[in-house]
Parts: C-alpha cells; sequence; structure tokens
C-alpha cells in the first residue's frame, strides 16, 4: 500500500488553506537583509518583504537544510512510503539539485524530485494538480507519468512596475534594464521551455502592460476551459480590478486572487501582477 507524500518549495505562493486542502509540505527559501535570515513564509510574510523591499533589495538562498531533513525524517516517521518533490526551476535555482541531494540520505521513502521549469505560482498550480490526483488515489508511477503532461498545461505571465528589482538579481542586463526604464517599457515576463525567465511581450507604460496581460489571458481562454489565478504583488487596487474585468468569462472553470510571496517578490518587487493559467481543454 502506497502513502504518498507531496513537497513543494515556498516559491509556490500557495495559501495556508490550499496547502492544508492537499496536504503539501512546503520548504521555506531562506531570505537575506543584511546580517539578517528568514525562512519564507514561517519567520518574513509576503506584505512584511514588500514593506522591507521599500528601503533594501535582499537576496534569496537556497532551503534550510535542517528543516528540509526534519521534513523528510517526519515523513518517514509518519509511514509514507513514496515522496513526489516539486521544484523551481533548475536553471534559476540551486533548489533542485540541493533536495535530490538530500534525498538520497533517506532511501527508506521512494523520492521523485520533478523540475517545474518554471518559477513562482506555476510551481504551485502544478503542485495542486499532483495534490488532486494524490487525493483521489492515483499510485506513484502513474502521478509521475503525468508530471510533464501537467507541467506543459501550466502557463504564468507577470508584469511590473520597476526593473530595478529584476536587474538587482542578475536576472536581466543592467544595461537592457536600464534602456527599458528609459524608455517606459514594461515587459512581461514568462519561462521559457527550458526553465529560463524571458520578456514574452512588452509594452509602454503600466496601463497597456496591463491590457496586453489581459489579451495573452484571453488567447487561452478563446480556446477552451480554463483554470485561473490572478497574481497580486503588493498591487491590491489593481489586482482586484483585473480580476473584476476577466472573471466571468464563460471559459473560466474557477478564478481566485492570489498572493505573490516573499521569494518571488524579492525579484518582481512592489506593484507585480500576474496570471496563472491551466489549460483544461
Amino acid at each position: 500500500m502506497q502513502k504518498i507524500a507531496l513537497i513543494t518549495d515556498s516559491s509556490c505562493d500557495l495559501s495556508e488553506s490550499t496547502l492544508n486542502k492537499f496536504n503539501i509540505k512546503l520548504l521555506p527559501f531562506r531570505i537575506i537583509f543584511n546580517d539578517n535570515e528568514y525562512l519564507d513564509r514561517i519567520t518574513i510574510s509576503s506584505k512584511e518583504l514588500f514593506n522591507l523591499l521599500k528601503t533594501e533589495i535582499p537576496t534569496t538562498s537556497l532551503p534550510d537544510i535542517e528543516y528540509s531533513s526534519n521534513i523528510f525524517e517526519n515523513l518517514i516517521a509518519e509511514n509514507y512510503t513514496h515522496v513526489i518533490i516539486i521544484t523551481v526551476s533548475a536553471n534559476t535555482s540551486g533548489c533542485f539539485n540541493s533536495i535530490r541531494l538530500l534525498s538520497e540520505h533517506y532511501p527508506e521513502i521512494k523520492s521523485y524530485i520533478f523540475d517545474s521549469k518554471t518559477i513562482g505560482y506555476p510551481v504551485g498550480a502544478i503542485s495542486t494538480q499532483v495534490g488532486k490526483l494524490i487525493n483521489d488515489n492515483f499510485n506513484f508511477e502513474d502521478i509521475i507519468s503525468k508530471l510533464e503532461d501537467i507541467r506543459k498545461k501550466t502557463h504564468a505571465f507577470v508584469t511590473f512596475p520597476s526593473l530595478k528589482y529584476l536587474r538587482a538579481g542578475g536576472r536581466i542586463g543592467r544595461v537592457s534594464g536600464a534602456i527599458a526604464e528609459t524608455l517606459n517599457l514594461k515587459p512581461i515576463i514568462s519561462s521559457d521551455e527550458d526553465g529560463f525567465l524571458y520578456p514574452f511581450a512588452k509594452a509602454r507604460g503600466r496601463k497597456q502592460s496591463l491590457g496586453k496581460l489581459k489579451q495573452i489571458l484571453m488567447s487561452y481562454l478563446e480556446k477552451g476551459k480554463c483554470r485561473v489565478w490572478i497574481l497580486n504583488g503588493d498591487a491590491d487596487e489593481e489586482a482586484d480590478e483585473f480580476l473584476n474585468s476577466v472573471q466571468t468569462h464563460e471559459n473560466i472553470t474557477e478564478i481566485s486572487l492570489e498572493t505573490i510571496g516573499a521569494c518571488t517578490g524579492v525579484h518582481t518587487g512592489p506593484g507585480s501582477i500576474g496570471v496563472c493559467i491551466y489549460e483544461e481543454y
């Protein structure tokens, strides 16, 4: 009899209620301000992070090994036989390799580490789909066989008012970032097939970038039914307006407003708005 656990890292931005619904264990990234180290979602919230971003840009680091080890030990103590671990893109973080190496120290539980090849809420969207399969009593091997298809059906696009946070984190070049700021260009960022961030589209100014974001969402909805998440990174009023402008579309099977968390917020900064889409057609 298989007893399957599900783990993801804190870049997933899933709410506490969603984590509890699917019994997802969370690996918190470390966030570092000056000499102070925080555990994402444990000792710092996204709201606290966005306040700190007004004075300083922090860095992120891999999940704490001791904390991660405790999760494995607890799973073994609770008689789990298998674990599926969904991580942020291996091409943007060392989390995948770190957890892979750690899992080798726990042969008592069969581990499968899946590179989501994305960052932020789509990591969470993939995790919830896996959680549904576990809740529906699919076996370990069948779930593994479905992961790649789930990943390919999951998409996310995010826009933000300033590129300085991506630039500071080394996600874009300083020169290209400075030019874009000068021209008031607002890129809409997504992840490519290899898990690298790239500018999916560009628009001049905030209003046009949000309009373009809506067009992207509509292009998926025109093809068929989708589960949709609207992503809010300290832009409450605009995020509410965006949600209200799209939520009645007949091809949205379910829609919710979600918070861009601290780990993702370090790179996008305050004022971020995005959409995450899961194709159901």
